[in-house]
């Protein structure tokens, strides 16, 4: 095998790293996006819940369990479209 031969596998190889590298620095992006936009999100409105039900077990089962749910499915859909958004793009 020439030298030419061997650089060209060597940068064929390195090339395929890069594709790779950047693929796992999108994915790292998104899961950031996702901690950032929802998790975090989530995890604090759970938290404010289990305040509520410590100060006040009666108020705390008031209908607003209902308006919890559709705010954690209207960031779960904004996540989703953000992510179409991307593949789009």
């Amino acid at each position: 095998m020439t030298d030419s031969e061997k650089l060209d596998i060597l940068l064929q190889k390195t090339e395929k790293l890069d594709t790779k590298l950047n693929t796992i620095e999108q994915e790292v992006s998104n899961i950031n996006l996702v901690l950032e936009n929802e998790i975090r999100v989530n995890i604090q409105r759970v938290a404010e819940g289990h305040l509520d039900l410590a100060r006040n077990p009666h108020e705390a089962v008031k209908p607003s369990n209902e308006l919890e749910m559709l705010s954690l499915k209207v960031t779960m859909h904004d996540s989703e479209i953000r992510e179409i958004k991307q593949k789009i793009s």
